[in-house]
């Protein structure tokens, strides 16, 4: 569906960044917005840069806003750029860095530093503002995961740190089952067993000699149980064990609850709410292990010389923590709510619809971006929630967010708007597009289910599973009763069960893989042909498959 071309990028970029503290005072009216993006852009190259005394960038030189949504970089090279509704989601790019952390980026560009001076010196003001002995920048929040362990296995001792992964004394990091998640990779990728505990007795139980720290994953869930962060740091101080906080999405306050809670080391995304650079890190936390975890990565050659941060990552990040320190936060809630209840005032009308503004979360939460949820019968509009998100993913501008509903049985649909990465006159187009496509939806057919008998598909199957590079061999072990489906699936390395249905020769099932930290949902679709099937397998985010079976 392609909406008239009455929003430019230039527009939308110009007043991404309008969130200083100067600027976030004023809250906008969503009758307000059109006069708002309607305002000429005026382009940076205008504004000469001084480099030094003397020397003048030159307009032509400086970096400007090039283009819109119809026709830009992205777009030049096939890339169709798109509104982010979901949110600082990596697959999807993240957040919008502030102009103060663009301007840093670029001016760092223009210079060159000793990389072990310019850390000495932001490393102490990123610890004075996070409320720490120190801070570091990384390149993301698992690269700091990453080299945190390893400066609590080899600190800086040089012979340890080379030694690495196949030599370490302390070889085990204890984390609570509850705090498994995919970003422990980071921790994993270091060659260390995870040793997980459920309890306070079962950390006293399994911390030993072998410990080199405690992960924890914030969770404000917690932080009234015996499982908090500051119960379990008191266990790991006795026993002299670092505690390191995942916090990559939440809100780099000061003062830190988590250094308050016990915690050695914290580390944070730099593209999420703060709106750096996207591919940076903040870890913060006692002075000797930032150091220390500082001394792993680039620019030497230990472990984490792969995880290189650079001048422009750095001082970019440095603006974001400086600006997260001046932001007028409440006023920024205040106008994020405000658009989130433009969208829903646009939905009034409409048949069986009804918008639900959804307030933050409290301040010690994850991700605390306001939203707005849109419901609706599908069998009165005629579009599902899958279909509207697939809709406009497919439009111009291309729009993100997140679908539910499904024909012919789940027709109870809805889609959710989170709004604090979007720009007012983004806000303007999501609600337009929208309400178009609810009240005028594009015709859609309840999909066809064969009629005929289902075929007999119970027994053991041989599966190959033919991946973008690489084979795969899994054993099903199927059970039907008419058109339902039971069984077992067993994987390479992780078993479980599955379920789905068959209808004439066509098979559907789903399995979830067991995966520490990140199950694995796997979804077959395929054909029978007697004793083979044949069809594609799909895994969500790590794309699809083909699949044959043979029957034993």
């Amino acid at each position: 569906m392609a909406l008239k071309k009455n929003w430019s990028r230039r527009d939308i970029l110009k007043h991404a960044g309008m969130l200083s503290a100067a600027g976030a005072a004023n809250t906008i009216a969503p009758d307000n917005l059109q006069a708002l993006v309607a305002a000429p852009a005026k382009s940076a190259s205008t504004h000469p840069r001084v480099l030094k005394a003397g020397q003048i960038l030159t307009a032509a030189q400086a970096p400007h806003t090039d283009g819109d949504f119809y026709d830009n970089l992205f777009t030049r090279i096939g890339i169709r750029p798109l509104i982010n509704c979901r949110g600082t989601i990596t697959a999807i790019s993240g957040s919008t860095s502030l102009p103060e952390v663009k301007q840093a980026m670029y001016n760092a560009s223009l210079y060159h530093v000793r990389m072990d001076e310019m850390m000495e010196t932001v490393g102490a003001e990123l610890g004075k503002l996070c409320g720490a002995e120190w801070g570091i920048a990384t390149t993301g929040t698992a690269a700091a995961t990453c080299i945190a362990t390893v400066a609590c296995i080899a600190g800086t001792d040089v012979e340890k740190s080379q030694a690495l992964p196949y030599i370490k004394k302390k070889d085990q990091v204890v984390i609570p089952k509850t705090s498994r998640n995919p970003y422990d990779i980071g921790v994993r990728m270091c060659g260390v067993e995870m040793v997980e505990f459920s309890s306070p007795e079962e950390l006293r139980e399994k911390i030993n000699d072998r410990t080199a720290m405690m992960y924890i994953l914030a969770d404000p869930r917690w932080n009234a149980t015996a499982m908090s962060t500051k119960n379990l740091a008191a266990i790991c101080k006795e026993r002299g064990v670092p505690v390191f906080v995942d916090a990559a999405a939440t809100e780099p306050n000061t003062p830190n609850p988590h250094i308050e809670a016990g915690a050695d080391l914290v580390a944070y995304s730099g593209g999420k709410c703060m709106r750096g650079p996207q591919s940076a890190g903040l870890l913060i936390g006692k002075k000797d292990l930032c150091q220390a975890a500082y001394f792993q990565g680039a620019p030497h050659h230990n472990y984490g010389r792969a995880m290189k941060c650079s001048k422009e990552e750095t001082m970019g990040l440095l603006a974001a923590v400086r600006a997260w320190h001046t932001r007028d936060h409440e006023a920024e809630q205040k106008m994020w709510l405000g658009w989130m209840q433009s969208i829903a005032d646009r939905m009034k009308g409409l048949p069986s619809v009804e918008a639900t503004v959804l307030p933050p979360p409290p301040a010690e939460a994850i991700d605390r971006s306001p939203g707005v949820r849109i419901t609706w019968d599908a069998k009165v509009t005629g579009i599902t929630g899958t279909e509207l998100a697939k809709l406009l993913d497919e439009g111009t501008p291309r729009i993100v967010l997140g679908g539910i509903g499904a024909r012919p049985h789940h027709m109870d649909s809805s889609v959710t708007i989170f709004g604090y990465i979007m720009t007012p006159a983004e806000v303007k187009i999501v609600a337009d597009a929208i309400y178009h496509a609810l009240k005028n939806p594009p015709h859609y057919e309840d999909p066809v289910v064969p009629a005929a008998t289902p075929a007999s598909v119970e027994g053991n199957w041989a599966v190959t599973v033919h991946y973008l590079r690489g084979i795969g061999e899994q054993h099903l072990v199927i059970k039907q009763v008419g058109n339902n489906l039971t069984g077992e699936h067993h994987g390479e390395i992780y078993n479980t069960t599955l379920t789905g249905s068959i209808h004439a020769n066509e098979i559907a099932f789903i399995s979830v893989l067991p995966v520490t930290g990140y199950p694995l949902t796997c979804r077959f679709k395929g054909t029978v042909h007697g004793n083979q099937i044949a069809g594609t397998l799909n895994m969500g985010e790590y794309g699809e498959a083909t699949w044959e079976a043979v029957r034993a």
